[in-house]
């Protein structure tokens, strides 16, 4: 791929720059100004293209990253490129769908899900944090959920915004997945109180881990009822 392809993509990238959103992503600690419907949209014309990927990564710039990920191949990084990608992505949309779309479909998820783990870099830590969640979630067969717990009670409290919503969520998918953990994790949430008074929108559920446990338990009891329901046979005339 020549140099030509990166700049034709650079200046497009540039000509969906605007200053609004920028204003608001900044609020958020985001440093780029484009709208990422139009930047799913460039990406799904761009198809998939690792060369130029890794060449937009090392642009430096946020939304050349976010287009990058969004047109790699997250298996072809080895370990090493991705542990180095996760400590360049300060920003929080860019460190996201790095771990989102990339980390968690790399075979290298679970390494690096130890290690990131107990680093002592935050930001890093709460890239392993989300990495459990989704073990929690999906494959929690050898996790320690109740070691887990004892760290989070003990850590959650005190941790930095990035890692307390992490950690918390962690928490928060214990409790709805194991309910033989449920009580305990409620009661986590109940004494620490971490992000009791988070702004919620109106629709939208607390991340106040009590709040957000009983909620979607609530809704996956539904759920099955509804699901019940429909598979019963009809009455005998």
């Amino acid at each position: 791929m020549d140099e030509t392809a990166l700049a034709e993509v650079m200046t497009e990238l540039a000509g969906l720059e605007d200053p609004k959103i920028r204003a608001v992503n900044e609020r958020h600690g985001d440093d780029h100004g484009v709208n990422l419907g139009k930047l799913r949209a460039l990406a799904k014309r761009l198809k998939t293209q690792q060369e130029l990927a890794g060449r937009l990564w090392r642009t430096d710039d946020t939304a050349a990253r976010l287009l990058a990920i969004l047109i790699c191949r997250p298996k072809a990084f080895e370990r090493d490129e991705l542990n180095s990608m996760l400590r360049e992505a300060r920003t929080p949309k860019v460190h996201d769908w790095l771990v989102n779309y990339v980390v968690k479909k790399s075979p290298h998820a679970e390494e690096l899900r130890v290690d990131w783990s107990a680093d002592p870099d935050p930001v890093v830590a709460s890239a392993g944090w989300a990495l459990t969640t989704e073990r929690v979630a999906k494959k929690p067969e050898g996790l320690d959920l109740e070691g887990l717990l004892d760290v989070i009670e003990a850590e959650l409290k005190d941790a930095p915004d990035r890692l307390q919503w992490a950690m918390n969520h962690c928490l928060a998918q214990i409790g709805i997945e194991h309910a033989e953990l449920r009580d305990r994790a409620v009661g986590i949430g109940e004494r620490l109180e971490v992000l009791k008074d988070y702004p919620t929108p109106p629709g939208c559920t607390s991340p106040f881990a009590p709040v957000w446990i009983n909620e979607m338990v609530r809704r996956q009891h539904k759920g099955r009822e509804a699901a019940a329901s429909r598979a019963a046979p009809l009455p005998s005339p």
